[in-house]
């Protein structure tokens, strides 16, 4: 037996092979029934993503809706208009473990900002709006991988050294009203 084998052990488990960041700002143009006067609200909503290894990269697509509540007839009628949005994300991986043993990795994406609107304006030629929107994303790409691992000789031995002595003052500041007492009668009757 070697001194490899015998102080060592190659362990196969599943750990984080890359991880990666991204952020977007995007702007999405919005065309509205009736010509703008002024903008009163905007809001993202209905967010779903869902994201898978693509080569050096991690491909983030998903889609949310843009709700833009606008007056228009000279400020004297008001309405909203929903817009869905696609995207697609190409999140490059910073941390890459090269020493990952399989082909089959799991992909873990959350968005750490959710999408939101920075700015929603009417366009200059007055018909459109536009609206800025941001969204952040970190992923994890998890593979099996080989730890290697020095073996005590000792093995694993259970350890008794530690015992409790509850009668020791050490436990004096407990408080112990919820236990039952000794006695079932009480002196002061």
């Amino acid at each position: 037996m070697s001194f490899f084998e015998r102080d060592y052990r190659e362990i196969i488990t599943k750990a984080v092979c890359g991880k990666g960041k991204k952020f977007t700002e995007a702007t999405n143009t919005i065309s509205p029934s009736h010509r703008p006067t002024s903008i009163l609200g905007c809001w993202v909503i209905n967010h779903i993503y869902n994201a898978k290894k693509k080569g050096d990269h991690v491909e983030v697509t998903g889609s949310y809706d843009i709700n833009v509540w606008y007056s228009y007839n000279d400020n004297t009628k008001t309405e909203v208009v929903t817009e869905r949005v696609n995207y697609c994300d190409h999140v490059r991986l910073s941390v890459k473990d090269e020493n990952c043993i399989s082909d089959d990795l799991e992909v873990v994406a959350k968005a750490v900002q959710q999408p939101n609107c920075l700015e929603c304006k009417i366009a200059a030629q007055g018909q459109k709006i536009v609206v800025e929107v941001e969204r952040e994303f970190i992923v994890d790409v998890i593979g099996e991988t080989k730890l290697c691992v020095k073996v005590d000789p000792n093995g694993c031995e259970k350890d008794d050294d530690y015992e409790y002595d509850l009668s020791s003052d050490d436990f004096s500041d407990i408080e112990t009203d919820f236990l039952p007492s000794s006695s079932s009668s009480s002196s002061e009757e």
